[in-house]
């Protein structure tokens, strides 16, 4: 049964964020940054190609554990989708405890670079995280089942209005900059945070996700 592989999921993104945040402990130690916003070092086009790959390649990781653990399309997409938000919010955990940082679910953060810079407060990655997390759980106990999730037209594009905003939210002060060079992104300092846009995103992948999940587990037993 897939929903036996949770377990090893969620130990596997336990690790993944210890992993994750030490190695932010580090750079914030050899670069000196106690602040992300004024802190960050001057641009290295080489150091952001490294980032740029080792933000993939924890993606990739991610979607490997849930194709190789998942016996169902649905299945390997919950387990990636449990793992990705598990390991979100353990990363923040694991640097609370290591350098007491967030002091706040409000301090801001620097999430991803790609495309874009993505900022934010901490708060705002956290729920997208327990959507996922909540999300994946029941997708892979639905699949278990034999039930399988069919979203409807307008789930689907609830979905990608949804990832729209919430991605505009995050990259809104990248954008607003564009046409700019990499390194004039670099040195881009975020604003307040969208957060109307943010929360009508949240909003709408949460209806969308767990509307076709709740639609799945009271639809007919399988023969």
């Amino acid at each position: 049964m897939d929903a036996r592989r949770l377990r090893p999921a969620a130990i596997l993104a336990l690790a993944m964020a210890y992993l994750e945040a030490a190695t932010v402990v580090y750079l914030r130690a050899i670069y000196g940054i106690t602040d992300l916003v004024r802190d960050v070092p001057a641009y290295d086009p080489r150091l952001a190609a490294v980032e740029l790959g080792r933000e993939l390649a924890t993606l990739v990781l991610l979607l490997a554990l849930g194709w190789a653990a998942g016996g169902t399309r649905q299945a390997r997409l919950g387990l990636a989708c449990f793992a990705f938000g598990l390991w979100d919010i353990l990363y923040y955990v694991w640097l609370r405890l290591l350098i007491g940082w967030p002091a706040s679910l409000l301090d801001t953060d620097i999430l991803f670079f790609i495309p874009l810079p993505w900022w934010g407060p901490v708060l705002a990655p956290i729920l997208i995280a327990c959507l996922a997390v909540t999300g994946g759980w029941l997708a892979v106990a639905a699949s278990d089942r034999g039930r399988m999730l069919r979203p409807r037209w307008f789930e689907w594009g609830a979905t990608a209005a949804g990832i729209l905003l919430v991605l505009y939210a995050f990259m809104a002060d990248a954008l607003a900059a564009l046409p700019a060079t990499a390194e004039e992104l670099s040195r881009l300092r975020p604003s307040a945070f969208p957060w109307p846009a943010y929360l009508a995103g949240l909003a709408a992948m949460a209806w969308a996700v767990l509307g076709s999940l709740r639609r799945a587990a009271r639809g007919p037993a399988p023969a």
